[in-house]
């Protein structure tokens, strides 16, 4: 497993706040893994590495990247947030037109929420 670029985040530290954007208990993550409580627990206090086909199937389950659990990439809080994170996935799936369409639509949505954020409304 690789050394964490940003030492502020380690593998447990990112692992926990996938599962808790996905509003799992460290019980309902080992459930899904099929595995106990307190592996996961070790995973997130960094007491212990899963092996990479473990953390493929963590990542898969918590609509993540393995690259994002090791720290290989950085991300914004966007990225941090599983459901967000599929959404960009489903959307990069899309024909280019279909795609397009939708950033474009993204991108007013966006301007006018900056322009209200901005006049105090």
């Amino acid at each position: 497993m690789s050394t964490v670029k940003n030492d502020m985040s380690t593998f447990g530290k990112r692992l926990r706040e996938c599962r808790e954007a996905k509003k799992l208990s460290q019980q309902d993550l080992a459930k899904l893994m099929k595995t106990v409580h307190t592996v996961i627990g070790k995973y997130e206090l960094d007491k212990m590495k899963p092996s990479i086909e473990v953390a493929s199937r963590l990542a898969k389950v918590l609509d993540t990247t393995v690259a994002h659990l090791i720290g290989e990439v950085d991300t914004t809080n966007v990225l941090k947030d599983p459901a967000m994170l599929k959404r960009l996935n489903d959307l990069n799936e899309l024909s280019d037109p279909d795609k397009d369409g939708i950033l474009y639509a993204l991108d007013g949505l966006l301007r006018d929420a900056k322009a209200r954020k901005a006049y105090g409304r």
